[in-house]
């Protein structure tokens, strides 16, 4: 087996430094919130030359956009939908459903994500709406994949869809403070088995214009 080349090794030492920068962004605001992100503070968590934060990343909303694509943060679609050949051998409506179930539980696992979401509705700033960009982006990746964009009430859709996800978040955020909501435990599995339940009764009778669907 051949030894690793100076390239090589550059490249190992350049993504670990990457990741080690990125880490710090999220201990950060875990910490402080967005006020205390900068560049010095965040090489000083790092323990990097901040000269390396500018030559990775370019600068501060860059690194935040790494900090908001990469997975740890925000769920990828391909963590969410790994069976998405399968899927699309089903109605839409079964798409749909396993996509809001499988995001409501990643994000679930995501507490720091939730705390952010939070600040950056109490506090919005520069900084957040790179991290709203971000999620716009994969907004748009997600209708592409799903199919929305091409549906016959892709507006609609979009909008409904949205609506379950604006929600589900909500009720997110609630949950750090607040026990129930309507009625829903929301801080315990049991009520969030049935927010799901709900959404997958609601999301063929959206798709089937407030119809009954067929469930035979």
């Amino acid at each position: 087996m051949n030894p690793p080349t100076l390239k090589q090794t550059r490249t190992r030492d350049r993504a670990a430094t990457e990741e080690k920068i990125i880490d710090a962004v999220g201990k950060i605001l875990a910490r402080d919130g967005f006020s205390a992100l900068g560049i010095n503070e965040i090489a000083r968590q790092a323990g990097v030359d901040k000269v390396l934060i500018y030559r990775y990343f370019g600068g501060l909303p860059e690194l935040l956009r790494a900090f908001g694509e990469r997975g740890n943060f925000w769920p990828s679609i391909d963590e969410l939908l790994p069976d998405i050949a399968a899927l699309r051998e089903k109605p839409l409506h079964e798409l749909l459903g396993a996509f809001l179930s499988r995001f409501i539980d990643a994000l679930r696992q995501r507490p720091l994500t939730i705390e952010i979401l939070a600040m950056e509705i109490d506090a919005p700033n520069a900084l957040s709406q790179v991290l709203d960009e971000v999620r716009e982006d994969w907004g748009r990746q997600v209708a592409q994949v799903l199919g929305g964009d091409t549906h016959p009430d892709a507006l609609e859709l979009n909008v409904s869809i949205n609506l379950i996800v604006a929600g589900a978040l909500h009720l997110m955020v609630r949950a750090r403070r607040t026990v129930a909501w309507g009625g829903i435990p929301i801080q315990e599995e049991c009520g969030w088995d049935a927010i799901k339940h709900g959404i997958a009764w609601l999301v063929p009778r959206m798709l089937n214009h407030g119809e009954i669907p067929d469930e035979k």
